[in-house]
């Protein structure tokens, strides 16, 4: 079999945790994307968990993902509300506060550009 060095692989489970509050992260770092499997524990909140540490009033990162497990709630600046349950590929625009529904988890796996996930100056 041929290998092809192009070809990059990562195993999310054996990444170390980035911990905010009730509010996991595992990124791994692929060339040009960075693959972040993302998991709000049962009662987390993004405004609860996540706003002190990126000091916004609400998330301004746009994410693309796919909802692995739970269900993940969403509420824009506008108003506008929307639950992504598990399957659901999810595009979410800056300006919006999130948080897990129910009494489940809530895992998804996004695909961003560089790792400016929760970095904070």
């Amino acid at each position: 079999m041929a290998y092809n060095p192009d070809m990059q692989a990562a195993h999310l489970a054996s990444i170390t945790p980035d911990i905010h509050g009730r509010i996991s992260k595992r990124s791994a770092e692929l060339d040009g994307v960075t693959v972040t499997e993302v998991t709000f524990d049962v009662g987390a909140k993004w405004s609860e968990d996540l706003k002190s540490y990126a000091r916004t009033d609400l998330c301004e990162l746009p994410h693309v993902a796919v909802v692995t497990a739970g269900t993940l709630g969403v509420r824009m600046t506008d108003g506008a509300y929307r639950e992504f349950p598990t399957g659901n590929v999810m595009l979410l625009p800056p300006g919006h506060d999130a948080w897990s529904v129910g009494d489940v988890a809530c895992t998804f796996i996004e695909f961003s550009h560089g790792n400016d996930y929760y970095d904070a100056d």
